[in-house]
């Protein structure tokens, strides 16, 4: 066998053992161990021993490399951010403050609920989180209002993905680590697509509700002054927001420093309304299990990845893309198509660390290759913004794997959530969040439509 059969075969059982229960931490280490040893002990002939020696030295070696980088450490910094607003009481008055603003539209505690996530997302890295904080504070709200059980849980577990796209958000951070993008131009990149994503949401919430009144009545009775008199409260997270875009987008700071900084405000707003100790250890231990678990899931997957770049599966995919006959754009929605029968399987993170390897290069190559130039490329962008673009196209898709079933990771959190107390299933959540699937649709056909949605932003950055 070459190597590119064996790399073939290995990636096959890869899936296979992930798709019947293994870690994909643990599998991505497995594999490219065994990988290397192969490529090392027979391949490259340096028999059993050394090949053994030789694998196991680089499997050790390239995790320690890879995550001693100061990179990594925006991962737990806007984590602890989401878990301190909420223990802070910060999200519930955010959510107060939508409800009285927007509550009046059909669906309008739907609605409110979108924007509030949104508005957590922008302090929170992790949609896991953002989803299990608005089971507790939105779900009791809107069944107290008469709203379809179903579609209250939808609503929620669809506006948690919001988390993965807009900044701060662990996924990109993770992205620019595989990919060795800008960070800080990814996460700028996202503000504008978390922003559509989020209107396409709300909008599809009211349309929904229009055609059937049933699903949430609207919630009127507020006066002008009860809105305004709810606006302080929301500000806190906003002035976090605004310090995390000044450090990136002013240069006053790297977005590590950003994320340190955010952390900090935070806390001390969160001591300042009386957080006691039992909630700040609270939010650090959540932080720290939600910050280990992708850190294993990072370090196990560079393992696979040194193994296939040993083994140029990567050079091999991409070169076979850009020879296909078809349109470049026809390519790239196969590629897409992949990632959505990936994510009824995979949870979003696994499946990008797992993916991007390949995927990455194939679309660089696809675009016309690593120094090809904007008027030159097949899809009008540079090297460079075709990785920032591609990176916020495939976030987006990674969120649909939160609400697909069987994985969806969402959808289980806010069963666990709200199921016990509120008499909601996971397949009751898995069936609210149906609809959300054609909005997550519009807003990738928009984005590819329209890159400078994507693009905008960071080049004023870079200006």
């Amino acid at each position: 066998m070459t190597t590119l059969d064996t790399s073939l075969v290995l990636a096959g059982v890869l899936i296979l053992l992930v798709l019947v229960g293994m870690r994909v931490a643990f599998a991505t280490a497995l594999i490219g161990f065994l990988g290397l040893f192969l490529l090392f002990a027979f391949e490259r002939g340096q028999g059993m021993e050394r090949g053994f020696t030789t694998a196991l030295k680089i499997a050790g070696q390239v995790p320690h490399s890879k995550m001693s980088t100061h990179v990594l450490s925006l991962i737990p910094t806007f984590i602890l951010i989401g878990y301190l607003a909420y223990y802070a009481g910060l999200t519930k008055a955010l959510f107060e403050a939508a409800k009285r603003w927007v509550g009046w539209l059909p669906g309008g505690l739907g609605v409110s609920t979108v924007f509030a996530t949104a508005g957590f997302a922008a302090v929170s890295g992790a949609s896991v989180a953002t989803s299990a904080v608005f089971a507790r504070i939105a779900i009791p709200e809107m069944l107290k209002l008469g709203y379809d059980k179903r579609f209250a849980a939808g609503v929620v577990a669809a506006g948690g993905t919001l988390a993965s796209l807009i900044p701060p958000s662990a996924i990109l951070v993770i992205y620019a680590i595989i990919t060795e993008s800008s960070v800080g131009q990814l996460l700028m990149a996202g503000f504008l697509p978390g922003l559509v994503s989020a209107l396409i949401y709300g909008g599809l919430v009211i349309g929904l509700a229009r055609m059937r009144p049933k699903l949430g009545p609207p919630v009127t009775g507020f006066t002008w002054a009860e809105r305004f008199e709810s606006l302080p409260g929301a500000l806190p997270i906003l002035f976090v927001v605004f310090i995390i875009i000044f450090c990136i987008y002013g240069g006053w700071g790297t977005p590590t420093e950003a994320g340190a900084l955010g952390a900090f405000v935070v806390l001390v707003m969160a001591i300042s309304r009386g957080m006691r100790a039992r909630q700040l250890g609270s939010a650090l231990i959540e932080s720290a299990k939600l910050t280990a678990m992708i850190f294993t899931m990072i370090w196990g997957v560079l393992i696979y990845v040194r193994y296939l770049g040993y083994a140029d599966l990567p050079g091999a995919f991409a070169t076979w893309i850009s020879g296909l006959e078809q349109s470049p754009m026809m390519t790239l929605l196969m590629i897409l198509g992949a990632y959505v029968v990936l994510g009824m399987f995979m949870d979003a993170i696994g499946m990008l660390i797992l993916t991007l390897p390949i995927t990455f290069p194939a679309v660089i190559a696809l675009n016309g290759g690593p120094n090809v130039t904007a008027e030159a490329s097949a899809l009008g962008m540079t090297a460079d913004q075709c990785g920032i673009w591609f990176g916020i196209i495939v976030v987006k898709m990674a969120e649909l794997c939160l609400i697909t079933p069987p994985i969806g990771l969402n959808c289980y959190v806010v069963a666990g959530v709200a199921g016990e107390r509120h008499g909601i299933s996971v397949q009751d959540v898995f069936r609210g969040a149906s609809p959300f699937f054609l909005a997550d649709a519009a807003t990738v056909a928009v984005l590819i439509a329209f890159p400078g949605i994507v693009l905008w932003l960071p080049a004023q950055v870079i200006g």
